[in-house]
């Protein structure tokens, strides 16, 4: 198998030296660069957190308080080490939450998942990800830049012509959501269009069961995925040992207890953190609110770092919908902006491999117009569709759950 470069095979010692000599330096840049972490990490001597052991002694900070941080210290809570003049883009993904880009090639790392998905030198990537607001779609741009990819920014949404640009086009491959990839493919097949050239893609966002994968590959695409976050970039990435998920070189990954910052056994479902040596959002134990696992021994296809089992769930009750993160609290400023509704529950399901969401809302109202009303503000928030049921007083469980994520992956 082909490696994008020799950092994937290197010796497990060659990467542990390299940390032992890079954690201290992004430790004292975050200290003395990122005003939150002047703070949390005080008394932290620097110089001795060499390891992910050392580093399991250090605060977690995490993605579900970064929102309050940040409106108290607008624009990135103390956490970003580089001045907004000397970035190129800031970017808001729902809760909001802002994120930075800094002016490095490939920034988010994209490259690494990508070549391991086939992308080659002058392959034509059909991107559905989004480019407005977040940062999806820029980090596609930045990988695919890196291996020398030209782009189609494609976009969400308007399938008829996402099938035209494929069949005019011809693109080698697609990245984005495995559910929209399967929407093209079905909507392409009923108009006739040949979008035959379509041989792999590089998914993310959602969860890609074995049944969809299947299907995709029955349809001529190889389907890899990959495991990113705004604001971290590129976690981890699939290859075609398919067995698992890689650890991008760029960060340092440990699976903790969920709540906690102690880390469980190998083989143990918990929460993902994340330490990035990204010198421009200098992340430390960055708490995703993913769970996973750590899988024992090295990858048959010669990658020698860590792996992780792939996205199993969520921590919290914030979930991803469609590639997008869906919290609490955006679920409670949909309900406060109609006094009508008394109580609410977000109900998260699938159907035929695409995400749906149902908001069920308590109320007495019988207002014309009132279920429209409320799906237009659910729209506005969350930046996804939703439907709306609304029910009688007291209908809703007294379980304290606000979202309800029942779907099921095989």
């Amino acid at each position: 198998m082909e490696h994008y470069d020799r950092l994937e095979t290197q010796d497990p010692w060659e990467r542990q030296e390299a940390h032992e000599e890079a954690l201290p330096l992004q430790i004292r840049r975050a200290q003395q660069h990122a005003s939150a972490y002047g703070r949390l990490l005080a008394d932290v001597d620097a110089a001795s957190i060499r390891s992910a052991k050392a580093l399991a002694g250090l605060p977690v900070t995490r993605k579900s308080e970064l929102a309050e941080q940040q409106r108290a210290a607008p624009p990135f809570g103390g956490f970003a080490a580089t001045p907004m003049g000397d970035l190129a883009r800031v970017f808001q993904s729902p809760g909001p939450l802002y994120e930075p880009e800094g002016r490095r090639a490939d920034y988010w790392r994209f490259g690494r998942a990508l070549f391991a998905a086939g992308f080659r030198r002058g392959d034509l990537i059909h991107n559905t990800f989004a480019y407005h607001f977040t940062p999806a779609g820029f980090m596609v741009e930045s990988g695919a830049a890196a291996l020398g990819c030209p782009v189609f920014p494609a976009g969400i949404g308007q399938t008829e012509l996402q099938v035209a640009a494929i069949r005019d086009l011809r693109p080698a491959g697609y990245v984005g959501t495995p559910s929209f990839l399967k929407t093209i493919l079905d909507r392409a097949a009923e108009l006739g269009a040949d979008v035959s050239s379509l041989s792999r893609a590089l998914v993310s966002g959602e969860a890609l069961p074995a049944s969809l994968r299947e299907l995709l590959a029955g349809r001529g695409v190889k389907t890899r995925q990959c495991y990113a976050t705004a604001d971290l970039g590129l976690i981890a990435f699939e290859t075609d040992a398919l067995e698992g998920l890689v650890v991008d070189e760029g960060v340092i990954v440990e699976i903790v207890r969920p709540g906690t910052g102690d880390p469980v056994p190998e083989g143990e479902v918990g929460e993902v953190l994340v330490t990035t040596f990204n010198p421009d959002y200098p992340l430390i134990r960055f708490a995703t609110g993913d769970l996973s696992a750590i899988l024992p021994g090295q990858s048959p296809c010669g990658c020698t770092n860590t792996r992780i089992r792939g996205w199993l769930g969520r921590a919290d009750q914030t979930t991803k919908v469609r590639g997008m993160f869906v919290h609490p609290s955006q679920v409670a400023a949909v309900l406060a902006r109609h006094p009508e509704l008394l109580k609410g529950r977000l109900v998260v399901d699938r159907a035929d491999h695409n995400d749906t969401m149902l908001l069920r809302c308590e109320t007495r109202s019988t207002a014309e117009g009132l279920s429209d009303a409320v799906a237009e503000s659910i729209r506005e928030v969350c930046k996804l569709r939703g439907e709306v049921e609304l029910v009688a007083p007291g209908e809703l469980p007294n379980d304290g759950k606000v979202i309800d994520d029942i779907r099921r992956y095989d």
